[in-house]
């Protein structure tokens, strides 16, 4: 007895020091990464601001500073409530919960990164014992429920969404507290367990409308528990599930008002050997990042697409094989072992979620399956199975004490992997979920070392350069120019720079015999601008593709 009491508070013990370093990292260099385009919209529409002020507001043709610029990212004494709800409808693909409590948040502490960013590291910091606690209903077990704290709180994954302002971590916050409240009103079955789940079915939807398809994943499971007959349990799912729904009934009429769309760039076709790809890297990252191991264009960036293939050719990129099978394995090993319900939880979230996407995006096309941020319902089931795997082998009373070793020492490299992760990810100034805006700490290391440089760039373009600008230091200036402007040089000794301009505005400027434009990064979508000093001297160099 003393044994097994002394075993349980170590365990415990260093779960508990796992939990300190994962929440140490969500805080770690928080305002260090990149604020790519994704988040400075964020900023722009809890500050009250649509995209069409920037065209009212900011002039064309003449230089801006980086403060006015930044304007459009702060709160301001002229922007209410109702003009952050104005910007939201205006892009109603997003719920809006995320972004009104930022908007209070920043009410109180202020606009800075930092701040904006904590948002979602408190959402981050809320999943620890969301998972906890529905991990106890689950599988009644406490060992589980530690072990899958601190799974999540070292995932590389979950790190990287928890610093990021943008909504994903309060989604999984929330998918995780309604599972909870599903379980939960199954067991007890009473009025208030189901209004409890209702609420959450409303919470998830103005999170993130792809909630859909988690509550689709909950009907699945409580027909299969059920045997699709109609019970009081099932009468009820459905009467709290339709409420839920009918409270997202006015943000619906928002979305189609505003002619809404879920991302155009979603039903992009991809070959599906570039899918698979991504669905093995993203499975991946749950629990180590394969960029953290080698970071120098591991992932293919400069193919120019937006969520790049592994490089197999790297030895490392075999990685992921022995990774898949493990998961695999403990999938496997929790339906063999756990009772029906437990499995049947487990299949339907990965189901309804990462198979559902797997399936759509092989039948009609698009990437949405490749977007790891989609998927997280299926991954924490499959960390729900991997932290079940791991109690049951760590148990005192299963097999011989080398075997029970082997184990401590697989979860423990698991965890010290994903610890490793999280320390480079953490430390790094741009990172692979920051695709669009992955090189632009170099491009602002070029424009930050040229003499009293000027940007010039597309003005509907300007969330872009938004992103670069808070690399560059302060004495930088931008240009905006729309796709039929001229360029006029006022300021002759400016070092000129064109960056991400429109492909109307690139060949404008490219075919204007009174400048050359030199590309000087191959995938930072960035050139100089230089006049030409030689009478007749129009030559121009190759230069590298427009992407937008």
């Amino acid at each position: 007895m003393k044994t097994s009491q002394l075993y349980w508070n170590r365990l415990r013990l260093f779960v508990v020091l796992v939990l300190i370093i994962g929440t140490f990292f969500r805080f770690y260099h928080l305002d260090h990464k990149i604020y790519w385009v994704d988040e400075v919209n964020t900023s722009l529409r809890v500050a009250g601001y649509q995209k069409s002020n920037f065209y009212e507001q900011l002039p064309t043709g003449e230089t801006l500073t980086i403060a006015q610029l930044h304007q459009f990212q702060s709160l301001s004494p002229e922007r209410g409530w109702g003009d952050t709800i104005k910007a939201l409808a205006e892009n109603a693909e997003h719920g809006p919960i995320y972004y009104l409590f930022t908007r209070l948040w920043m009410q109180i502490f202020g606009s800075s990164i930092t701040v904006t960013r904590s948002v979602a590291v408190l959402f981050g910091l809320l999943a620890f014992p969301a998972i906890y606690y529905l991990s106890l209903e689950l599988f009644s077990a406490p060992l589980v429920a530690w072990i899958a704290m601190s799974l999540v709180a070292v995932s590389p994954l979950h790190l990287l969404y928890a610093q990021e302002a943008r909504q994903y971590s309060l989604w999984t916050l929330i998918t995780l507290v309604s599972s909870l409240a599903l379980l939960r009103s199954l067991r007890l079955n009473t009025r208030g367990s189901w209004a409890i789940y209702a609420g959450t079915v409303v919470l998830g939807f103005y999170s993130h409308l792809i909630s859909a398809l988690v509550f689709f994943g909950h009907g699945l499971y409580v027909g299969f528990q059920e045997q699709w007959k109609w019970t009081k349990s099932f009468k009820s799912y459905l009467i709290a599930s339709g409420l839920g729904f009918a409270a997202l009934l006015p943000w619906i009429v928002v979305y189609f008002k505003h002619n809404s769309r879920l991302g155009g760039w979603l039903e992009k076709d991809t070959p599906l050997q570039a899918l698979v790809q991504r669905w093995v890297v993203n499975l991946t990252s749950v629990f180590f990042d394969l960029h953290s191991i080698y970071p120098q264009r591991f992932f293919d960036v400069e193919s120019g697409q937006d969520f790049p293939p592994l490089a197999w050719e790297n030895f490392w990129g075999y990685a992921v094989i022995p990774m898949i099978l493990f998961v695999g394995y403990a999938l496997w090993v929790t339906l063999r072992k756990t009772p029906k319900s437990v499995g049947w939880f487990l299949l339907t979230s990965i189901a309804a979620n990462g198979l559902f996407l797997m399936l759509y995006d092989v039948i009609s096309g698009g990437q949405r399956s490749g977007i790891a941020r989609y998927l997280f319902p299926s991954y924490l089931a499959l960390q729900l199975a991997v932290a079940y795997l791991f109690a049951d082998r760590l148990r005192l009373d299963r097999g011989r004490n080398l075997q029970r070793r082997f184990w401590q020492v697989a979860y423990v490299a698991l965890l010290g992997v994903g610890i490793v992760s999280c320390a480079v990810s953490a430390s790094a100034e741009t990172w692979w979920n920051k695709y669009s805006c992955y090189y632009d700490v170099e491009v602002a290391q070029l424009v930050n070392q040229a003499e009293n440089p000027l940007v010039i760039g597309s003005n509907d373009r300007l969330s872009r350069l938004m992103a670069l600008s808070y690399k560059l230091n302060p004495e930088v200036r931008f240009l905006l120019l729309t796709d039929s402007d001229r360029l006029e040089m006022t300021e002759p000794s400016s070092s000129l720079f064109l960056f991400r301009p429109s492909l109307e505005l690139y060949q404008n400027l490219e075919s204007d015999p009174r400048y050359t434009l030199t590309p000087i990064h191959p995938f930072g979508h960035i050139w100089t601008v230089e006049p030409v000093r030689t009478p007749g001297d129009e030559s121009r160099l190759n230069s590298y593709p427009i992407r937008g």
